[in-house]
């Protein structure tokens, strides 16, 4: 039998979750503007942004909650071969292997992305030779060129939200075309407050980029170390991506006029410090689709 105040914060931390699941079904997406998107932002502070974002993942252990699912879909998919869509500065596949791969067999990773990051993918390939590699040239994720695609699954991680509904339907509509499967998955949910459960491992992240960078380590320091420039921009860009998360009821729309070719599959996962994500991803229904 639970003690009263087990009992009690129990029912409390359901109250909560609820209260938030209602909260993100009523705010509407607003596709907001943020610092990584513009061209205007200057390179050392998008790269402060994106590689603080890839350490946060794996020192929050924020990915550790898709490994079971990540692992139903590949072999719902029939293959370990996986095409990192939108790679970034390649965390969510660095630490999608590093898991996998402590659990049994890792698939192999194929980093690209519209604005590729080869010094931080070199690094990453490094870390998991014969594991993850790369794609030098830049990849339009809405129309994948079959030299890349085929025998492969696609995957989505930290990154859907960026695009447009017109994109982001576009970009399942390849999959869909010439695909072993895609998986999509965000960190966030549509509610501002989510955004807290990155607050340790972000803070970490983010101060300790000057000293982990590779490269424009001056210019890192004195956007993160000597102004607060970088902890607003991040933090700006943590709660606008909130807003710009899409709901499950926005994903099936996307996929409805697609046919029934796919098997489509929707949940969520936890992570630490209350944190809460979602994963989305469709298979063929028959092998033959993608042959």
């Amino acid at each position: 039998m639970l003690p009263h105040h087990a009992g009690r914060a129990r029912t409390t931390g359901l109250r909560g979750r609820a209260i938030g699941a209602t909260l993100s079904a009523m705010l509407p997406r607003l596709h907001l503007v943020e610092f990584n998107d513009l061209a205007a932002t200057p390179a050392a502070l998008r790269d402060v942004i994106v590689e603080s974002l890839s350490r946060s993942l794996r020192w929050g252990r924020m990915l550790r909650g898709l490994v079971e699912p990540f692992r139903g879909f590949l072999t719902a998919a029939g293959t370990d071969e996986v095409l990192d869509l939108c790679a970034g500065a390649g965390g969510p596949a660095s630490t999608l292997a590093t898991e996998l791969g402590a659990r049994g067999a890792a698939p192999r990773f194929l980093l690209t992305d519209l604005f590729p990051r080869p010094a931080a993918w070199t690094a990453v390939r490094a870390e998991h030779p014969g594991v993850i590699d790369f794609v030098e040239d830049p990849v339009d994720a809405t129309a994948i060129p079959r030299s890349l695609s085929e025998g492969r699954a696609r995957v989505v991680i930290n990154a859907f939200h960026h695009f447009s509904p017109s994109l982001a339907r576009a970009i399942l509509a390849d999959a869909v075309a010439g695909s072993r499967g895609i998986f999509i998955s965000e960190a966030l949910v549509r509610n501002p407050l989510s955004f807290l459960a990155f607050g340790p491992a972000g803070l970490a992240a983010l101060y300790a980029e000057p000293l982990l960078a590779t490269k424009d380590r001056l210019a890192k320091a004195l956007l993160v170390w000597a102004t607060p420039i970088a902890l607003l921009a991040g933090t700006w860009d943590g709660l606008v991506s909130t807003m710009r998360i899409y709901e499950e009821s926005d994903l099936r729309q996307m996929v409805a006029p697609l046919g029934d070719r796919f098997r489509w599959t929707y949940g969520t996962y936890r992570y630490p410090f209350g944190g809460r994500g979602y994963y989305f991803h469709g298979v063929p229904r028959s092998p033959a689709v993608v042959e």
